[in-house]
């Protein structure tokens, strides 16, 4: 049986990441800062199921994600994500959930006494708390401080 060049085997992968690249830019994304109408067509790509719940101040979109994994976003009265809170078996994907905060979520310094399974970013734009591990569960929320409604608790962000 012959098997295929290594070389020519990269090349197929290749291609292939060629093609799919562009379905994955094209999806519509809802995002920390974004637009919660985006968070129905989201759920719809992903065949997840979504629940609103509406809040004094805020809505929540609960999205059931394939993995399991619950993800919330968190919007308020004029449509715009202010916060994301997840918990389930896998991590959701920060840079979708993140959006255009994902590169400050990067570059911001770490905490020195923050553990593997532990991480906490504070900022004056973003605040990011997630932990967790494979066997346990992960959970975490981020959120924009100055977007946060008046009068929602922090502890709703859950």
């Amino acid at each position: 049986m012959l098997k295929p060049p290594i070389r020519c085997l990269n090349h197929m992968i290749f291609a292939f990441n060629l093609s799919v690249v562009p379905l994955w830019s094209s999806m519509a994304h809802a995002a920390l800062g974004g637009p919660e109408a985006a968070v129905v067509a989201e759920a719809r790509q992903l065949n997840a199921s979504v629940k609103s719940i509406e809040h004094v101040g805020y809505r929540v979109q609960e999205i059931q994600l394939p993995s399991g994994t619950v993800m919330r976003e968190f919007a308020d009265a004029q449509g715009t994500v202010f916060a994301v809170a997840w918990s389930g078996p896998a991590m959701p994907n920060l840079r979708q959930a993140l959006g255009s905060y994902f590169d400050v979520y990067v570059n911001a310094p770490k905490d020195k006494h923050m553990g593997h399974s532990h991480l906490e970013i504070r900022q004056n734009d973003l605040v990011v708390q997630s932990s967790g591990h494979m066997r346990g569960g992960f959970h975490g929320r981020a959120y924009l401080p100055e977007a946060v409604p008046a009068g929602t608790a922090l502890d709703e962000i859950r």
